[in-house]
């Protein structure tokens, strides 16, 4: 299998093959990779991602779309506001302990609307949604965090999140965590632009994500 024999397999290795992928993308380049009907019955029968991409649910961020990758490269896992929960750390760990990924990415993007509804509730608005206090429950301490380093810009604050979502599920005690400190695996935050679709690398598990914003 080409596939499970050609991939990335170090955490440099997929991290450059998806800022190859996004370059493309913004380029308007793209190879569109393994997308085929004969790849497709590849990964029917096996998948080995080369990455899992953790990100914010937004519409706009789909991942094999902004790294120009196929089926079975990227394991993702997607939250409004890339909020952590147990089922997203354990999705996490399954694509890194059980699928053998040796890179996981955080994906945040500007006008982050689950950043925007936080900031709006904490100056006294309401929530549109009965059940989107979960939402801001879980991304008002990042909002909180910026607010001390008197960070003000939605994009500058939507960095802060991400730094801080690497530190949350790159805590100590878990699986995650273990990959990391064995050089199995990395840990990257990401943050997307809508308007040109390119990534910037934000944060690492190893320098500590909550002290990057987009463009440091």
């Amino acid at each position: 299998m080409a596939y499970l024999d050609h991939r990335p397999v170090t955490p440099a290795e997929a991290l450059d093959e998806l800022l190859a992928g996004n370059e493309r993308f913004v380029a308007g380049t793209r190879i569109h990779p393994h997308q085929d009907a004969e790849h497709r019955a590849v990964v029917a029968a096996a998948q080995r991602p080369f990455a899992v991409v953790f990100g914010c649910s937004d519409s706009r961020l789909a991942a094999e779309i902004i790294f120009d990758r196929g089926l079975g490269d990227l394991f993702v896992v997607r939250t409004a506001g890339h909020i952590v929960g147990a089922e997203v750390t354990a999705s996490i760990e399954y694509g890194v302990v059980v699928l053998g990924a040796p890179l996981v990415v955080v994906l945040g993007h500007d006008s982050c609307g689950a950043i925007q509804a936080t900031r709006a509730v904490r100056d006294g608005g309401r929530l549109p949604g009965r059940n989107l206090g979960a939402i801001v429950e879980r991304v008002t301490p990042s909002v909180e965090a910026a607010e001390a380093r008197r960070i003000t810009g939605d994009a500058e604050v939507a960095g802060v999140h991400i730094g801080r979502t690497v530190d949350l599920v790159t805590r100590p005690g878990t699986a995650l965590a273990d990959a990391v400190a064995g050089g199995r695996c990395d840990v990257v935050g990401m943050f997307y632009r809508l308007a040109d679709g390119k990534v910037t690398v934000t944060a690492t598990a190893a320098t500590g994500g909550g002290d990057h914003r987009p463009g440091e």
